[in-house]
């Protein structure tokens, strides 16, 4: 279907139901114009957007994001990566309504003491649709 028709549709689409907006990071592509990001991946990027943002960063909105970065100077255990687990899954339903959260777990890698993968499970609620992210965090 073309953008037109998915446009004059009487029922919006997955895509027009999860957004459309400017890809992050803000990019030119080759004719110049800013990449736009639209469906699954906007939601993705927005998930992104909440973990890399500290509470204060944004002034309008001094309350959103995750605070992660509290956590660079912690040990990698098992209490750190609970409490890690706890205030992204407090973010996620916060700031991201076009999600329902399945689960969070933030494990040790095996290759690297210092770093840990922030697994992320979520379903669209526009469709249904299940979807994970990963996302590598280092410690100090």
């Amino acid at each position: 279907m073309t953008e037109f028709a998915r446009s004059r549709s009487p029922l919006p689409s997955t895509f027009q139901l999860l957004g459309r907006g400017l890809a992050s990071p803000i990019r030119a592509v080759e004719n110049g114009r800013l990449c736009v990001a639209e469906g699954p991946e906007k939601v993705r990027q927005a998930i992104f957007t909440i973990l890399e943002t500290e509470p204060g960063e944004r002034v309008m909105l001094p309350e959103f994001g995750c605070g992660l970065q509290r956590f660079i100077m912690e040990p990698n255990s098992y209490a750190t990566r609970a409490s890690m687990e706890r205030d992204i899954s407090i973010a996620l339903q916060r700031f991201e309504p076009r999600i329902q959260l399945d689960e969070v777990s933030v494990t040790p890698a095996n290759e690297d003491p210092a770093m840990a993968l922030v697994e992320i499970r979520y379903r669209h609620l526009a469709s249904g649709r299940e979807d994970n992210l990963v996302f590598p965090f280092y410690f100090g």
